[in-house]
């Protein structure tokens, strides 16, 4: 789906969240405002740097503004919506704050395969948990001079939010990252555990 251009200004929510088991996790990005609702399939590496990023990049502000932004979890709601029919696969994401709005902007690029058919196959039974196979897509996709055809431009997606919405997004994506791991106490190579 290439060409798209979606500017969410502000977003109602924005969310990370599964489906799958263990180890066979898609990761979804999603966000709405009003009646339109966005999902992006992202990695779970993706997941946890986009995490630390708003950490980084909201507590930066928070310095510089003599602030500090809160969240209470108990409050937000950060289950994904149905339908949750990806738009496409994250290949690389940007942040920015602007300075006047006191918004967060994440800027999502889709990933686009250098295949016949220009696309990417969002059928394709890839493991979202696969490093080695996600680097290549990436490294297919990487176009510094532009040079690409036109008609196979990667889609783009903006998303601007609230100071609070990106950090209640770093902390949920960081918790969901860490709820696929496996449980030491159930690895069966454990011999002591203790709280």
């Amino acid at each position: 789906m290439p060409n798209v251009e979606i500017d969410l200004n502000p977003v109602d929510f924005v969310t990370i969240g599964t489906i799958g088991p263990k180890g066979q996790r898609v990761f979804y990005l999603q966000a709405g405002r009003e009646n339109q609702l966005v999902s992006m399939i992202v990695e779970k590496e993706q997941s946890w740097a986009l995490s630390e990023a708003l950490r980084e990049l909201i507590d930066d502000v928070d310095e510089r503004r003599s602030s500090e932004t809160k969240v209470d979890m108990s409050l937000m709601d950060m289950d994904l919506r149905e339908p949750i029919e990806p738009l496409f696969r994250v290949s690389r994401m940007g942040l920015g704050f602007d300075e006047d709005s006191d918004r967060i902007v994440l800027i999502m690029q889709e990933l686009v395969v250098g295949d016949e058919n220009g696309g990417l196959d969002m059928d394709a039974d890839v493991d979202a948990d696969d490093d080695t196979a996600d680097d290549a897509l990436i490294e297919d996709s990487y176009d510094p001079l532009g040079e690409e055809d036109d008609a196979e431009r990667p889609s783009v997606v903006r998303l601007w939010c609230s100071r609070e919405q990106m950090r209640a997004l770093s902390i949920h994506a960081a918790d969901t990252v860490k709820a696929g791991r496996a449980d030491p106490r159930l690895n069966g190579r454990l011999v002591y555990y203790w709280t």
